[in-house]
Parts: C-alpha cells; structure tokens; sequence
C-alpha cells in the first residue's frame, strides 16, 4: 500500500453496508486489483454527496486517508456510473451478482491486475446496453463474467473433451469433477448433470467471446437461465462459499 497518511487510487465500488447512524463502510475493488474496505463519514446524512458518487458499479477516483482496522474516505470524484441513475431491479439484481463475486475473488493485499478491467468491462456492457438488453443477455453477461474470473483464478472448466477419458463426445456437466463429461464416465461421478444440447457449446462461447459479443448473440430464456444455474454451480463450489446475490438473481 503506498506510504504516508493518504493515497489516491481509482476504485469500483462494489457494496456499502451501514455504520452507526450517519456512515457507511464502502467495499472497494481497486485498479491494481486489491480490495479496500473504507469509512465514508457522514455519507449518510441528508445533502451528502459520498453516498451518490459511490452507489454499486460506480468508478470513482478517492483519496483515502490510512486508519487503523478500515481506511477513510477523504474525497471522492466520480469517474462513471454504468448503471445509471435509477438501474431496473433486473440490472441491478446481475450488478449485484457480479459485485459478489467479484467481492469473493479480491483481497485485501493481494494485487491482481485482471479483475479490474474486467469488472469494469461487466459492468459497463450491462449499463452501456441496459435499454436494449433482456433478461436473458443480462444473465448471459453474469454467467460470463463468473467463467471468466475464476478461469483467471484457475478454476478453468475443461470443455473440449470429456474431463476423465478425453471424448469429444461431452453430454453432462460436473462442476465438481472439473467440466464437460461423457455419458459413460458420467455414470460414475455423482451429481453429474446431464445438459441439454448446446450447452457446452454455449459455455465454450462464453469463455471466448467479449461482453459485447454476447450481448448480440441470440438467446432465449431457458437457456441463459440453465447456464447462469450452471454458473452458480461452477462459482459456489469452487469458491467455498454461499452466494446470496447469485441466488437471488436465479430466484428472481
């Protein structure tokens, strides 16, 4: 963390949670791919403008001040809000499964320089396109942004062949045993699912495609609905965790 008693950094900001009666602790994914977790005094009194600058998915540019457990907001400028000001509850339902995640996959002084870009990248096609996008691209774009991250975490899911014996001939999904399988070594690993046709192709495409790309690809429903669950499968298990934002989304 650079020296002295404050420092400048871009951020996004990827949740706020209340503090005493006029503050907020804002969770922050910095440009260098670290988290930071700092105090916005009085960000919640009436007339405040922290509050407004730092709502979920914003860019800002902060000066933070160093304290002892969580830093403290000095200043912030905001860079751009991709959401917009009022985002629909849809978008803002995929924003906050993308911050989730997002959240899970940072840390407090481990630096990644990928998340960033492409948190931003997410979150920028998701606003960017929030008038022209439906429910289905919208979970298209989480499910993504999901295999994207935590193929950069090493959780790469293997999709070309089948997992145990290499046939291309790839019929179910284990997120458990690592990806794709075929019928055959399906049957011996437990909760194996059996994935409608087309599936596997689509979660190829996911892992190859730009946001934007995908925001133009054709889509129905059901389908983006079975990768996102498939997504959700993909993250819960490989990160160790519960995800409730993502839950909430599938749920919707």
């Amino acid at each position: 963390m650079p020296g002295g008693k404050t420092y400048r950094t871009r951020a996004i900001v990827l949740d706020k949670t209340k503090l005493r009666e006029t503050d907020l602790i804002f969770t922050l994914l910095a440009q260098d791919g670290r988290q930071i977790r700092a105090v916005g005094k009085g960000a919640r009194k009436p007339g405040s403008r922290l509050a407004a600058r730092c709502e979920l998915g914003c860019s800002v540019d902060l000066l933070l001040a160093h304290g002892r457990s969580l830093d403290v907001v000095a200043e912030a400028d905001l860079v751009s809000a991709p959401l917009g000001p009022a985002p629909s509850f849809e978008l803002l339902s995929a924003a906050s499964a993308i911050a989730e995640v997002a959240r899970v996959c940072s840390f407090e002084d481990a630096e990644d320089h990928f998340i960033f870009p492409l948190t931003e990248k997410a979150f920028a096609v998701l606003g960017g396109l929030c008038g022209e996008l439906d429910g289905a691209h919208l979970d298209l774009l989480v499910a993504a942004y999901v295999f994207k991250l935590l193929s950069h975490e090493g959780y790469w899911p293997e999709l070309s062949g089948c997992v145990s014996c290499g046939d291309e001939a790839v019929s179910y999904f284990s997120a458990a045993a690592g990806g794709a399988l075929c019928a055959s070594c399906a049957s011996s690993v437990p909760g194996a699912e059996e994935v409608p046709a087309g599936i596997v192709s689509w979660l190829r495409a996911l892992m190859a495609r730009r946001f934007d790309e995908l925001a133009a690809d054709p889509i129905d429903a059901p389908c983006a609905v079975y990768i996102l669950a498939l997504a959700h499968v993909w993250a819960a298990t490989h990160l160790d965790c519960r995800l409730r934002a993502f839950e909430f989304l599938l749920g919707r």
